[in-house]
């Protein structure tokens, strides 16, 4: 595991929580939704920060951040991003978003172009309604009410949307570790509800064409939450991009594959 100093911020009036590893080139990494510097894996922080600055933080109403009533909007979240480079007097940096994490990356990299060098974007999507949404059944799970379920039980049913159930079979270790995470810090059912409403009214898709930073995008073959067409539309939309699909990967490919695509980021933003 990677060492790391943390600390908050005061941003946009919250507090914003964050992790910081490594040294070399500003690294910011955004966790996508009720997700927070837990989630991200060990051995994927690790291989970034033997040549990065990295920055992981919590999104307002998750982890260890702030969690004022909502509505939220990822406009918000990209102005609470850019207030945290403020405070890490940080006037550029690489970007790297999951998910979420990756909404709310391309929404960064349109309002302040120039805080952005090189973008990396996972499993994630343009949003609106050109992304290929999950099947219903998938998204049956994401909406399922969280009063009076406890936050074990919701990270547990989570796994099945992050990973094949083929990988979950065969990894009953790493499961327990990853649902121990989930458990440092579980969102509210309201922020929960703030950062899905969040999602759901927000899409890029008309303005992809002016994202000017290079772009990798990657995503695995078998992510049911935001399917990989979703990232075919971002490589044949953002003009300097490129696609990388890990066969098999799910949308926590990160944890699937966490050398292989920290080695594919690195490549990139080096």
């Amino acid at each position: 595991m990677a060492d790391y100093r943390e600390n908050t911020a005061e941003v946009n009036g919250i507090d914003v929580y964050y992790r910081k590893y490594g040294s070399g080139e500003p690294l910011l990494l955004i966790m996508g939704l009720s997700g927070n510097a837990d989630w991200w894996d060990p051995l994927f922080l690790q291989v970034l920060a033997e040549r990065f600055h990295v920055v992981a933080f919590d999104n307002r109403g998750a982890g260890r951040s702030g969690k004022p009533p909502g509505p939220y909007s990822i406009l918000q979240m990209a102005e609470d991003t850019a207030g945290l480079m403020d405070h890490l007097a940080w006037p550029s940096a690489h970007v790297l978003g999951m998910s979420m994490g990756g909404m709310i990356a391309q929404e960064l990299a349109l309002q302040c172009p120039d805080r952005v060098r090189k973008l990396v974007l996972l499993v994630t999507t343009c949003g609106g309604r050109e992304q290929v949404t999950a099947a219903p059944e998938v998204l049956k799970i994401l909406n399922m009410p969280l009063e009076g379920i406890s936050p074990e039980a919701v990270a547990r049913t989570t796994l099945y949307l992050l990973y094949p159930a083929s990988f979950i079979d065969a990894n009953p270790e790493m499961m327990e570790e990853v649902v121990k995470n989930m458990l440092k810090a579980p969102i509210s059912p309201d922020s929960f509800l703030a950062q899905m409403m969040a999602i759901t009214q927000w899409s890029d898709f008309q303005r992809l064409r002016d994202i000017r930073q290079e772009t990798l995008i990657i995503t695995g073959s078998e992510d049911i939450l935001i399917p990989p067409e979703n990232s075919r539309i971002l490589a044949r939309e953002i003009p300097h991009s490129r696609l990388m699909e890990f066969p098999g990967g799910g949308h926590g490919l990160i944890g699937q594959f966490p050398r292989e695509a920290a080695n594919a980021a690195l490549e990139f933003l080096s």
